[in-house]
């Protein structure tokens, strides 16, 4: 089981861009990804992976934009998008489901779409995390790094993964850890019930 801390990004204006552009770059990866899978399915009736994905948008120029891990997890979603509508396709097949499932669809064009980094290519300098943006990127516009501050409340270690989430106009970081969980041992003779249609 895990738990999810979601924070407000309070940014200058250059850390700013850098969130918007991966998280259009991986709103167009996921597109790409989207368009491949569906012709690949239209064509042939075979449901392709995460992994595949991955591997033939590698070359692809939206993937390039980012950091390969973090856009290597784009492609993962897409992947988990096109497994869920299998298991729905199997349902129908089996008439447990009224409707025809659909594939997966676009996301909108010019939107923004969750960049998700795994912990293993962070580091935390100073209380400020550092996120790494590739190559590419690094060419294109001089720019190797960007720094978001690590919460107070939370510790580093446990930390699974981060996630640039695009929601309102504004931009969140979403801090993934796993809980313990406890299990209570229930007592039945001491449940509480209500009866509704007592006065």
């Amino acid at each position: 089981m895990f738990g999810c801390q979601q924070v407000l990004i309070k940014s200058d204006r250059e850390t700013q861009a850098i969130l918007e552009y991966l998280c259009s770059e991986s709103n167009d990866l996921y597109n790409c990804a989207v368009c491949y899978a569906r012709q690949v399915w239209f064509k042939t009736g075979k449901i392709v992976s995460g992994f595949d994905l991955t591997a033939e948008m590698k070359t692809n120029r939206h993937f390039k934009a980012g950091y390969a891990s973090s856009m290597q997890q784009t492609c993962l979603n897409v992947g988990e998008a096109f497994k869920s509508f299998k298991q729905l396709l199997a349902k129908s097949r089996k008439g447990e489901l009224d409707q025809k499932p659909l594939a997966p669809k676009y996301r909108k064009s010019g939107g923004l779409f969750t960049v998700t980094y795994p912990k293993r290519w962070l580091k935390l300098v100073n209380n400020q995390i550092r996120f790494p943006l590739g190559n590419q990127v690094k060419a294109w516009f001089g720019i190797s790094e960007f720094f978001l501050p690590m919460p107070s409340n939370l510790d580093w270690k446990p930390i699974r993964e981060i996630r640039i989430l695009p929601r309102n106009g504004a931009f969140y970081a979403e801090f993934v850890y796993p809980m313990q969980t406890e299990s209570c041992p229930l007592d039945p003779s001491k449940a509480l019930g209500l009866d509704p249609r007592s006065e």
